[in-house]
């Protein structure tokens, strides 16, 4: 599968499943009901990861709970709305092979944080329905103070940063639930799933990345700091 964002690296499904188009290309697609009684396959992931901010955690906190301010842009090229006051409608990117595509579109709410710990849970978009899947999207997120003591930059920079580094630690479980057409079910579901659970993994990883790097900017540049080129950024 290939995202419809140059920005993000190529994602290429295995020269299995091309071959397997090109021995199928001729097959007869079932009729739409029939594609509809099978059963989902369920791609699944479990990450963990974290980023440092260079400021107190009151101060991350803050910016944190006004995301109205930055979600949105932070999250190009990703299409986000509004929806609600703490949600937002997110579309991912487009991502397909051999004529099957899917463009993932859904509804997080980014939930106020409760003893420390902030969450982010799947919620509906009002007037759409996916179009053979579903998103399951639980996240949850917090902030743990570290001391800068410990840096071995000794520049000018590091000295105007703040003595005190927040640490966001986050956590994902996805989950994501594809229909298929039957032709694909033709493959061994091994291959389906292993492939599938791979690529899950392969976006949420670019994803991150991606949005890592921008909130870490936007936040020190809030700040009129500019980030250390050794901060954590995973």
């Amino acid at each position: 599968m290939q995202s419809q964002y140059s920005e993000y690296q190529s994602i290429e499904m295995s020269e299995t499943f091309l071959d397997f188009r090109q021995k199928f290309s001729e097959a007869e697609e079932p009729s739409t009901q029939a594609a509809e009684e099978l059963e989902p396959f369920r791609f699944h992931g479990y990450f963990e990861d974290c980023m440092e901010m260079y400021a107190a955690p009151e101060v991350v906190a803050e910016y944190l709970n006004a995301h109205h301010e930055w979600f949105r842009r932070c999250a190009q090229p990703m299409k986000a709305e509004p929806l609600g006051e703490n949600g937002y409608a997110l579309v991912i990117g487009r991502f397909g092979s051999f004529g099957y595509e899917v463009e993932p579109k859904i509804g997080l709410h980014l939930l106020p944080p409760e003893a420390g710990i902030y969450r982010i849970r799947t919620i509906s978009i009002p007037g759409y329905v996916a179009p053979g899947y579903d998103v399951d999207f639980n996240a949850a997120m917090k902030l743990v103070e570290l001391k800068a003591g410990s840096l071995e930059e000794n520049t000018e920079l590091t000295k105007n940063l703040s003595s005190t580094i927040t640490k966001i630690e986050w956590q994902l479980d996805l989950a994501v639930f594809i229909k298929f057409p039957r032709f694909i079910h033709r493959l061994p579901k091994s291959l389906i799933q292993n492939t599938g659970d791979r690529l899950l993994a392969q976006i949420v990883r670019q994803v991150n990345r991606r949005l890592t790097q921008k909130v870490q900017e936007d936040f020190h540049n809030s700040l009129g700091l500019s980030l250390p080129s050794k901060s954590k950024r995973h």
